[in-house]
């Protein structure tokens, strides 16, 4: 009995810093380019992510890059580490790809990296995914989410024909945080301020008076209170599950390797609670 023939590693994108730009005290953003991205598409998805392996610091890789012959040469804590961000924007005439990183300090891994990127630099990454963009045929758009869920929101007004019925709620730790979107929809910014993440979204989620007709709604950012809102939205709003991308792009208390290893059973627990409580 002959086996299937082994499945080849998908091979990573390369690119370059073109330049970077510090958008507010607490997001940076680094726009990538080169001759490596010709081949590159980046989809129809508003919320398409990427995968970034940013290298250990200090550590050269072999070339050409080959992440199972890095994996199966370094010690692991040498290995380049996954992390993920969705795409602010793609130009496809200019092969540009933009993304935006929220900034703690030194804490983490990606924010620090990203403010030290220099034009020129090598940044190698998988992807795209993504499953979301607003549906043409709804009635009326809520996007809500925090800094994490900034980019794909931005994406997805910037997306929407204009004078497109929109509720779009964005917490941010304060006015500093706000940004310029193109796009004609009424954005309420949220500041957060000394307050728990979320608190103020899923306050003003629950006050809005919701328009007429057939909502498609996008709510992502801090788990705990993207817990509280896909409750409303679908237990109490009684929104049906193919209308809502609802998701936690993290979890405070996590990194994210640790929030990936968490997600499956959180999303399961959130799941089986909710549709109980609907049956």
């Amino acid at each position: 009995m002959t086996g299937r023939p082994a499945r080849r590693p998908r091979k990573p994108h390369t690119a370059r810093v073109v330049r970077t730009e510090r958008l507010t005290p607490y997001m940076q953003r680094l726009v990538l380019g080169g001759e490596e991205l010709t081949a590159f598409t980046a989809g129809t998805w508003t919320d398409r992510y990427v995968k970034l392996l940013i290298p250990a610091e200090g550590v050269r890789y072999p070339e050409p890059f080959d992440l199972e012959r890095i994996r199966a040469e370094f010690p692991r804590e040498q290995w380049p580490v996954t992390r993920t961000y969705t795409v602010r924007a793609w130009d496809a005439e200019l092969r540009e790809l933009t993304l935006d990183f929220v900034i703690h300090g030194d804490e983490g891994v990606a924010g620090p990296w990203a403010v030290r990127a220099q034009p020129g630099d090598v940044v190698r990454f998988m992807g795209p995914g993504g499953g979301y963009a607003p549906d043409p045929g709804a009635d009326w758009h809520l996007l809500a989410g925090d800094e994490s869920a900034l980019p794909a929101i931005a994406a997805a007004l910037e997306a929407l024909p204009e004078g497109a019925e929109v509720r779009a709620f964005l917490e941010v730790a304060g006015p500093e945080e706000e940004q310029s979107i193109d796009s004609d929809a009424e954005v309420v910014w949220l500041h957060r301020g000394d307050r728990p993440v979320g608190e103020a979204l899923v306050e003003a989620v629950r006050a809005l008076e919701f328009p007429p007709g057939r909502v498609h709604a996008f709510v992502h950012g801090e788990a705990g209170f993207v817990k509280e809102l896909r409750r409303l939205l679908r237990i109490e709003r009684e929104i049906p599950r193919e209308d809502l991308s609802v998701s936690g792009y993290w979890r405070r208390g996590h990194n994210e390797d640790g929030w990936q290893v968490a997600k499956r059973e959180w999303t399961a627990e959130v799941e089986a609670e909710q549709e109980a409580a609907t049956a």
